[in-house]
């Protein structure tokens, strides 16, 4: 079965949301998030689109020589046309993460326009736990 091309551009959009060249750059984060973003991180704290942006250079995976994230088990849905939910989990230095969240593509925007992460979420996997 061919994958739906808004699910495929969702999951590419999450890998490059793991690029440390991403999430040094403002600039291409922010064609990544959604202006209405929100995240519930593994530590529980609440982000906004600002908070993120401004955090993500310091955040754990932004530098080239530092530890990253090594993401498995991308699933997708089409939840309706333009927005797609994507679970995957990652493992950072031998802690894993269960994430989810919902990509979308602007209200009223054109049909071609990019989907942007609107909501994400990272849930800590206690270890022993499959």
């Amino acid at each position: 079965m061919t994958q739906h091309p808004d699910i495929a551009e969702a999951i590419a959009g999450e890998l490059r949301l793991l690029d440390p060249a991403v999430r040094l750059s403002r600039e291409l984060a922010d064609e990544l998030l959604d202006p209405e973003f929100v995240e519930v991180g593994a530590s529980g704290r609440q982000w906004t689109y600002e908070e993120m942006l401004a955090a993500l250079p310091d955040m754990a995976g932004s530098t080239e020589d530092g530890t990253h994230y090594e993401p498995s088990g991308f699933t997708g849905v089409l939840l309706a046309p333009g927005l797609v939910h994507v679970r995957f989990e990652t493992v950072r230095d031998g802690h894993r993460a269960r994430r989810s969240s919902l990509w979308r593509r602007a209200p009223g925007a054109a049909a071609d326009a990019p989907l942007r992460m609107y909501y994400h979420q990272g849930t800590p996997v206690p270890e022993g736990l499959a």
